[in-house]
């Protein structure tokens, strides 16, 4: 097994003190490099105010807290791959690209980029969890033509900004409500008509893609066993599913030579 740690930091104390609390972060994510973490991904989802304080969601003020992460971190190992944090899929912004609760996700990559990021990571976070389409496909969601929604355009985005630096899908994943026993939430319908089947063929398409695409380092599965389904429906997301059945390891372990 490689141990990748995602390591997040305290929004409220964030904004309280914010140099003050990156001073106890850095010590801790150097205290796991030291303990031979193989991959330390700094901070969730940055670009939204569940994870940043209001007010301050830029990929310039990310990167002041990435930067003195990442040169803690090679300070104590070497060897451990910093991960930049993953932003939240979106465009709610629209044409403004940030509002104080938010960034659109390719707006405060390229803020980040813009402030120096790759310089300051081994590979690119990304997340991609809203497909409802083959991987290798690029357009025909009912949704539209969002680039987030596609696989390949998603990988793009993330890819593009930073002069050639790998990603990291450090959540990848298919939601499907088949088996869960009880209906889909309402605010998840888009996953609606996405079969068992379709959820294990495309996270093998999606990793056999990644492989080929020469762009990806890291592809971590979201998720395996999770069992939550109610307003946030991880369960779905699952490859174990609540009948013991795991369709995705078959269909995952043809492509990974398992």
């Amino acid at each position: 097994f490689k141990i990748l740690l995602g390591v997040v930091a305290n929004k409220d104390a964030l904004a309280a003190d914010f140099d003050g609390h990156m001073g106890a972060f850095t010590n801790f994510v150097a205290e796991l490099a030291a303990a031979g973490a193989d991959a330390i991904e700094v901070h969730n989802e940055p670009n939204i105010d569940r994870e940043w304080p209001v007010g301050t969601i830029s990929g310039a003020n990310y990167v002041r807290m990435l930067a003195p992460a990442y040169n803690a971190i090679k300070a104590a190992n070497p060897n451990t791959i910093v991960i930049s944090g993953a932003p939240a899929p979106t465009g709610y912004a629209g044409a403004a690209g940030c509002i104080p609760e938010l960034c659109n996700d390719d707006v405060f990559m390229q803020q980040m980029a813009e402030a120096g990021a790759a310089n300051y990571m081994d590979c690119v976070g990304l997340h991609y969890n809203e497909g409802i389409v083959s991987p290798s496909t690029y357009s025909g969601d009912p949704r539209g033509e969002y680039p987030s929604y596609y696989f390949q355009s998603m990988l793009n985005r993330g890819y593009s900004p930073f002069g050639g630096k790998k990603v990291c899908f450090t959540e990848l994943g298919y939601l499907s409500g088949e088996g869960m026993g009880a209906p889909i939430p309402a605010s998840f319908a888009w996953a609606g008509n996405t079969t068992l089947g379709q959820h294990a063929a495309w996270l093998a398409e999606a990793a056999s893609a990644a492989a080929q695409s020469g762009k990806v380092a890291i592809m971590i599965v979201w998720n395996v066993n999770f069992s939550r389904w109610d307003s946030d429906p991880m369960g779905g997301y699952a490859m174990l599913r609540p009948d013991g059945s795991c369709p995705a390891c078959q269909t995952l372990g043809s492509v990974m030579g398992g």
